[in-house]
């Protein structure tokens, strides 16, 4: 089992830039392809980036690619959401979560996930 915690949330303006982190307990965060969602009021949770074990392959949402990043360090059992030109419509909560399966890929579905950390709030004003 894993757990995760994200940080790095807060508030910030239309077209500046957060980096979320998700710091994973545990030996093994290598076995896990790693995915970060979001969910605003309201709203349905939304696949934002995964990454699998390696860090080799990369997936993004739809339109997001290209103002987002997905990155992970295995040797700091972190995985990083690096967030550029940001729009009021990416205010959400952003969630990590890990996925013991999939190895050469990652999944872009919830339930492809195993855990899930507690959430960051990302506010970004108009």
């Amino acid at each position: 089992q894993v757990q995760l915690i994200e940080s790095g949330g807060g508030l910030v303006q239309t077209g500046g830039s957060l980096r979320l982190s998700c710091a994973a307990s545990g030996r093994t965060f290598s076995s896990y392809a790693m995915g970060w969602f979001r969910q605003a009021p309201g709203k349905e949770r939304e696949f934002v980036a995964a990454i699998n074990r390696s860090g080799g392959s990369t997936y993004y949402g739809d339109s997001l690619k290209g103002r987002f990043t997905i990155s992970r360090d295995n040797a700091k059992n972190t995985v990083y959401l690096q967030m550029n030109s940001l729009k009021p419509e990416d205010t959400a909560v952003y969630y990590c979560a890990a996925d013991k399966t999939r190895s050469a890929s990652a999944g872009v579905h919830p339930l492809s996930y195993d855990y899930w950390g507690q959430g960051t709030q990302v506010t970004v004003s108009s």
